[in-house]
């Protein structure tokens, strides 16, 4: 029986949670059937919530029915087979299982001593995941590296860009902070978390160079980054951080990572490689061929939570550098003392990241690997290639369209062709995209390239197929006109 303002008994959760579980499973049953992202405006959600919060505690069922009348009609729904608007933010059924797991034991890992089991399923983890991205033994714990969870890519990041300050410092850094002069280096595709580490960091705009990249393929060109880093070097400044990417947000474009990486071993500086959507295709042998020089690189971050099934948050990061990393970090106040870490014997992973607090994320990760196995995810990966490349051959047999760039992995890049020239095939792009996303049958989204809009098709979802994509063509095609 629900009694206001009291905690659930376990009869009461069960009965509640089955009620949810059902919830999801309907939802995600249905979610096809939903327009991808309701047409909604501002303020619409406000309008339909009580002016104050709730005085007494109010019954499960209440919850659920408002989920189905505030709620779902107010979502871009990302789950649902036709988002191709961003990279995935895949959560299949069993990391939502895991996830559940992992509230259910509320784990708090700020200590190996708080969480042992789940410090150590997360080192086999990535230790296991690293042997199968074709990652060098050197980012393994056993090899004298090591993995960790963090929440995204930005994070990742952000702490490469501290360790690499307190390195380029020999530990000066952490006792007397920034000397100034430093410089890190993106292209200017980069994604913006590199562009936000710098500033959190405390370097300043000055402290970020953005290398230009190649006309056709947007890739970092390294003659660029060898004059830029000369050039710093030259006036004194002091080069820490290259960012490198392994499919840019933009267009998916692959920076020449072997080239790059001989740069930064010559100056002295950390090699950093962001694979957060693109990185985890390194599990299929055929397409970690097209990044070379991933092995060379001190860190490399791939998010679990795009590409590979797993509910956000979930981004891999590994280092050939993690007593730096620990060093960089490392904060001991009385109350975290305890036998094990004083030991050296076990990972303390709060000193490998931002927060202090960690979720048992491996739970979501573990149920993944164990539901879908090596086969399905690599499976799961190559259909996705497979579909962009469908795609992409479709586009190139319509002549009233034109590719951007040649596909990448799972990424399409589009733009509409009038035959009257540029400024009126940017017009009738711009009026496609916003034409087929009001459809609420597909939800498409945009970059620029030269300052020219265009239309990004990121395949990906997790019951993503052929039709869908050949549904999206159809549509691209039927409103190409209305635009």
């Amino acid at each position: 029986m629900f009694v206001p303002g009291t905690e659930m008994t376990s009869e009461e959760f069960r009965e509640f949670g089955h009620a949810v579980v059902d919830w999801i499973a309907d939802y995600r049953a249905g979610v096809a059937d939903l327009p991808v992202r309701g047409e909604i405006r501002p303020g619409r959600l406000w309008e339909q919530l009580p002016d104050r919060l709730p005085e007494e505690g109010e019954s499960p069922a209440a919850l659920l029915a408002d989920l189905d009348r505030v709620i779902v009609p107010a979502l871009a729904h990302w789950q649902h087979p036709a988002f191709f608007g961003y990279f995935p933010a895949n959560s299949s059924l069993a990391s939502v299982l895991g996830d559940l797991l992992s509230s259910g034991l509320g784990v708090q890992g700020i200590s190996w001593t708080t969480a042992p089991a789940s410090t150590e399923l997360e080192q086999y983890l990535l230790d296991r995941l690293a042997e199968e991205l074709g990652l060098p033994a050197e980012f393994t714990f056993p090899g004298g590296g090591g993995g960790v969870i963090q929440d995204s890519a930005s994070s990742a990041v952000l702490v490469t860009l501290l360790a690499a300050l307190h390195r380029d410092s020999l530990g000066a850094w952490r006792s007397s902070g920034l000397t100034g002069g430093e410089v890190v280096y993106g292209s200017t595709e980069t994604h913006s978390s590199l562009a936000k580490a710098v500033r959190v960091a405390g370097l300043g705009h000055d402290g970020l160079r953005l290398v230009p990249v190649d006309p056709v393929t947007l890739a970092m060109r390294p003659d660029e980054l060898a004059e830029a880093v000369a050039e710093d070097v030259a006036a004194g400044r002091r080069p820490v951080l290259v960012c490198a990417t392994v499919g840019t947000t933009g267009t998916g474009a692959i920076d020449p990572l072997t080239e790059i990486a001989a740069i930064c071993r010559e100056h002295g500086i950390w090699l950093h490689v962001d694979g957060a959507w693109a990185g985890v295709a390194a599990l299929c042998p055929e397409l970690r061929a097209l990044f070379p020089g991933v092995a060379e690189a001190d860190s490399f971050c791939t998010n679990a939570h795009k590409w590979l099934m797993t509910a956000f948050d979930c981004s891999l990061y590994w280092t050939r550098h993690p007593g730096v990393l620990v060093d960089a970090l490392s904060i001991l106040p009385e109350y975290l003392r305890n036998a094990a870490g004083e030991s050296r014997a076990v990972v303390e992973y709060r000193d490998w990241q931002i927060p202090l607090g960690r979720r048992f994320r491996a739970l979501k990760l573990w149920a993944v690997l164990r539901w879908f196995g090596l086969r399905g995810l690599r499976e799961h990966l190559r259909r996705h290639v497979a579909l962009a490349a469908e795609l992409a051959d479709l586009v190139r047999s319509d002549d009233r369209f034109t590719l951007v760039t040649e596909p990448s992995f799972a990424l399409v890049c589009l733009r509409a062709h009038t035959g009257n020239g540029a400024a009126a095939d940017d017009r009738r792009t711009e009026r496609l995209l916003a034409s087929v996303n009001k459809t609420g049958q597909a939800f498409l989204s945009h970059t620029a390239v030269d300052g020219r809009p265009v239309i990004r098709v990121a395949i990906g979802g997790v019951t993503t197929e052929s039709r869908h994509v050949l549904e999206l063509w159809r549509l691209l095609r039927e409103e190409f006109d209305r635009a």
